[in-house]
This record gives C-alpha cells, sequence and structure tokens, in this order.
C-alpha cells in the first residue's frame, strides 16, 4: 500500500511520486496524452458530455497533482473529489473501464518515467478504473 511519506513495500510514497514524477509539467503532460486519445475514442468520447475536452482535462490533472502529493488546488476548487459519486451518472462497465485504462497507460508510457514512478501510477489507475464500474454484471 502506498503511504504519506517515505518508503511503504518498496514503492514511492504518494507524495513523493508527484517530485518524483516530475511535478505539475509531467502530471499535465500526461493528461494531456491521455485526453488525445479519448478524443478519438468512440466508446469514451460520449460519456464527456463537453464539445471540448478542456474541463475535464483540467479537473483530472488537478486531482492528479493533488493525490500524488501537490498542490491542493482540486479540493479548493471542487471539493472533495468523491470519484465514484461523481461518475455515477456515466455508464460504465469492463469495456469503457478497459479502454480508459488502455489510454491512460499508454499516456504513462509515453513518458520517460522512473520505473518506480510507473508502476505506483498504474497501480493507482488499475484500482480507480476498476472501482469506477457501475454496470450490473460487467465488472
Amino acid at each position: 500500500m502506498l503511504g504519506v511519506r517515505g518508503r511503504v513495500s518498496g514503492r514511492l510514497s504518494v507524495g513523493n511520486v508527484y517530485e518524483a514524477a516530475g511535478g505539475d509539467r509531467t502530471f499535465r503532460l500526461l493528461v494531456e496524452r491521455f485526453y488525445a486519445r479519448v478524443a478519438g475514442d468512440p466508446l469514451l468520447r460520449p460519456l464527456y458530455p463537453d464539445e471540448d475536452l478542456a474541463s475535464a482535462t483540467e479537473r483530472l490533472t488537478l486531482f492528479l497533482i493533488q493525490y500524488w502529493g501537490g498542490p491542493s488546488t482540486y479540493n479548493e476548487r471542487r471539493g472533495h473529489p468523491r470519484l465514484r459519486l461523481r461518475h455515477q451518472p456515466f455508464a460504465i462497465g469492463q469495456a469503457e473501464r478497459d479502454a480508459w485504462f488502455g489510454h491512460m497507460t499508454w499516456a504513462v508510457d509515453s513518458l520517460d518515467l522512473a520505473p518506480a514512478v510507473r508502476k505506483a501510477l498504474l497501480d493507482y489507475f488499475e484500482t480507480a478504473s476498476t472501482a469506477m464500474i457501475n454496470q450490473p454484471g460487467q465488472r
């Protein structure tokens, strides 16, 4: 499990991931690359109601920056993340989860990250994306 400070079970802590990844710049690039792929995905794009993905890009960027130990701008602007609640209006089954995780994995792999940072990010994205599944029998 990831910890708040230092190393836990040989993995980077949440706070250290933000710094080890390269801070804001890296997370902004990660999310930009992720949404560039989502924009052309016929399964995922309909789940984003805005005409463009700028708002979604900013929200995810700020969330990830905060989650991994950066500034708490996300909470200041939007309050507690409440990820499952915020995703409840959207039909997310295994196919949507797999597409989302596939694009995020590609975006992570497109960056020059240390292996421990890559692993921490992908472990989190795998768990979080699975938790967003809300369609019965599609987990």
